[in-house]
């Protein structure tokens, strides 16, 4: 059985009712900023993917308190970081990232998957876009809120 990943994965951006964004802050790099973002495992969902790693990243476990996680019906592709293609077949180059959010309250709990992130931060839109390393992350961010 291969350990190696699927070029696909999700990004879930999380955001309070004041506009607030968290992100999280990688353990493996720490000037990486960013949402929550997990590769889909064989035979799972982009969506069932979504919830699973909101909960293993920041213990935010939607399901048990009832809150949806939005779908926004699109995809995103990059170029897989140099420093992370060893995780992925051969010629293997490009990630598909399915593209997730959710609302949830300002005073929820975060509890960090320390061997993923080593701190996090709520920021406003501005302040989140100017943080977060990923263009993709960031265009997300930026439409959260637009019609």
């Amino acid at each position: 059985m291969s350990t190696l990943r699927q070029p696909i994965s999700v990004l879930v951006v999380i955001y309070n009712e004041h506009n607030e964004f968290l992100l999280l802050q990688r353990a493996d790099d720490p000037s990486f900023w960013q949402s929550v973002t997990g590769g889909i495992d064989v035979g799972e969902s982009p969506l069932e993917t979504a919830y699973r790693e909101l909960k293993e990243e920041t213990g935010i476990d939607a399901k048990a308190l009832g809150l949806t996680i939005h779908t926004h019906n699109k995809t995103n592709q990059y170029p897989i970081r140099p420093q992370w293609l060893h995780r992925y077949e051969p010629d293997v180059t490009i990630n598909t990232e399915y593209v997730f959010s959710i609302q949830v309250p300002s005073d929820i709990p975060v509890l960090l998957a320390k061997d993923e992130h080593i701190s996090f931060v709520w920021l406003d839109k501005p302040r989140a876009c100017e943080q977060v390393w990923s263009p993709s992350n960031r265009k997300e961010i930026e439409l959260i809120g637009v019609a």
